[in-house]
């Protein structure tokens, strides 16, 4: 890629071949005069270029050491004013480096670091070489929703001064538009810690982390610089509704990495699997015909959920002449099918003139058959 100043060079070249000036174009002139008004700049043009008086006491101490003959970049800001004139301007002309630089963070997605020199009530002000960004407070991680201006206005009076980081989000030098983000640049860092993290990890690896979030179909852990999920269904053997039911935000937990995805930037994590798998312990103890006890769980538009003694939970499937099960009675229920594999238990209602068979009495009729 091209450096700013090969980039600004390119742009100067191109001038050259401007016939109708446009608000925006970078040109470059000769000085022919300098007046109590401003300056007067040979463009090659039909018309030279004037350059305002406040313009040129827009340039830092010390820049503005121009003499006549001296060639010199312009940026047009009014290719035609009502006297006629053609307005330009060297400050801005000088800015579109730094335009230029802004444009290739953006392209590149490069995270800078800043210091915010000023705030207003949409958000902080930050310099960027001859610029002034702006970065909206809904791009700020760190300023919560919901605060009235005044408690709005000392966040971000807090936020002045220190360093940051940013990702350039917009440019636009016509409009004058400079935006930052320092959430996104907050976002692409975890991103790229979290690259890292994976590169580092195994599956099958047991960690220890802290919870850092919960949502309904899961916990956020941070096992060290990267959040990985723990899907409600990898919580626990038992079924549960909500993983606030087993954790809170801030608990340090042990969890086993199930999987890894360095292209999606995702790490799989499971707390059931650091526990026995009381299906595979049901194998040996629970087979077809086998008459159970357990209490209805609840209700699904299949049938009803029986959890028997062990904690495993089964279906029993509803139809027509079948018992009006709900949550927490206390049933029989027979074994119709057991697949371990896919964690799956077929149960059927048992008539009260049918007896209880025990898993043990069941376990003896079997060795005399």
């Amino acid at each position: 890629m091209t450096d700013t100043g090969d980039n600004l060079e390119l742009l100067l070249e191109n001038a050259d071949r401007v016939s109708e000036p446009q608000r925006g174009d970078l040109l470059r002139g000769s000085l022919l005069s300098v007046t109590p008004q401003g300056l007067i700049v040979d463009l090659g043009l039909k018309r030279d270029g004037f350059v305002p008086r406040e313009d040129v006491d827009r340039l830092p101490p010390g820049e503005f050491k121009l003499k006549v003959g001296d060639v010199i970049a312009v940026m047009v800001v009014i290719p035609l004013d009502r006297d006629g004139n053609l307005v330009v301007s060297i400050s801005q002309a000088r800015e579109s480096g730094d335009w230029l630089e802004a444009h290739r963070l953006m392209e590149s997605d490069a995270i800078l670091e800043a210091v915010p020199s000023a705030h207003n009530r949409g958000g902080l002000i930050v310099p960027f070489g001859r610029l002034r960004g702006f970065v909206p407070a809904s791009h700020l991680s760190e300023l919560p929703r919901g605060l009235d201006e005044e408690s709005r206005t000392v966040h971000l009076q807090k936020l002045v001064g220190r360093k940051m980081p940013f990702k350039v989000i917009e440019v636009d030098p016509q409009r004058q538009r400079l935006v930052l983000s320092e959430r996104k640049a907050i976002r692409q860092w975890r991103q790229d810690q979290k690259s890292k993290v994976i590169k580092a990890l195994s599956e099958g690896e047991i960690r220890r982390g802290i919870v850092t979030s919960l949502r309904e179909f899961g916990a956020f852990v941070d096992i060290g610089g990267a959040d990985g999920l723990i899907h409600i269904s990898e919580l626990s053997w038992s079924r549960i509704e909500d993983p606030s039911e087993l954790l809170t935000v801030g608990d340090e937990v042990e969890a086993k990495i199930i999987r890894l995805d360095p292209d999606a930037n995702r790490i799989g994590l499971s707390l059931k699997r650091l526990q026995p798998n009381p299906w595979q312990e049901a194998v040996e103890r629970i087979s077809p015909g086998m008459i159970l006890e357990g209490q209805v769980t609840r209700l699904g538009s299949s049938g009803a959920f029986v959890r028997d003694e062990s904690g495993l939970e089964g279906l029993v499937r509803t139809g027509e002449g079948q018992p009006d099960l709900q949550p927490g009675m206390r049933v029989r229920v027979r074994v119709l099918s057991f697949d371990p594999e896919r964690e799956r238990l077929d149960l059927g209602p048992v008539t009260d003139e049918e007896p209880v068979v025990s898993q043990e009495a069941s376990e003896f009729l079997d060795e005399r058959r």
